[in-house]
């Protein structure tokens, strides 16, 4: 069964981006598809700002994106770029951390007016820790996720068509890589 690690750089977990990541999740659930996630905001604060790189919680984290074969980063978009939480623990992944991953970005933004960031704020420091393969990825604005009140805690979402045909082209492309590297 092929790995894939789910990095998530939303400072917030109710947010419109985990409506991105649960779909992604189910969809590679039903290709029997296994994954683990990477909650960077769950990971210790101090930790991270002050790069302590022998932390317990930052060394589980790292290996997880070691052992995957597969990395998804999902990150809103604040200032034209993804979140600094995210940057930080990229930060401390080894210099060639993604060195042979296929990396797959999810982002999501207020308006189509950040399409590039993927392009010219992810990829660069990606390319810095050797990632070569990169998947299509999804840019999604905030008004192709409807969130629902489920009256249980949890927030539910609701993704138009449209975003959901992206995101099954890309999940497609993903297993398919996958397939092929097996």
């Amino acid at each position: 069964m092929s790995k894939v690690v789910i990095l998530s750089g939303s400072p917030n977990p109710g947010s419109r981006l985990s409506g991105i990541t649960q779909y992604v999740e189910s969809q590679l659930s039903e290709q029997g598809i296994s994954f683990e996630h990477v909650v960077v905001a769950s990971l210790p604060a101090e930790d991270l700002i002050h790069a302590k790189f022998d932390s317990k919680p930052i060394i589980e984290a790292a290996a997880k994106v070691e052992a995957a074969e597969a990395v998804i980063i999902a990150s809103p978009v604040y200032k034209a770029s993804f979140t600094g939480v995210l940057k930080t623990f990229l930060d401390l992944l080894p210099q060639k951390g993604l060195s042979g991953k296929f990396v797959t970005p999810l982002f999501l933004g207020g308006t189509i007016a950040h399409l590039l960031s993927i392009d010219y704020s992810l990829k660069p420091v990606l390319s810095s820790l050797n990632a070569k393969h990169f998947g299509s990825g999804v840019y999604a604005i905030d008004s192709q996720i409807a969130r629902l009140d489920s009256g249980v805690g949890e927030s539910q979402f609701q993704l138009n068509d449209e975003l959901k045909e992206r995101l099954d082209a890309t999940i497609t492309e993903l297993v398919d890589e996958l397939k092929r590297r097996a």
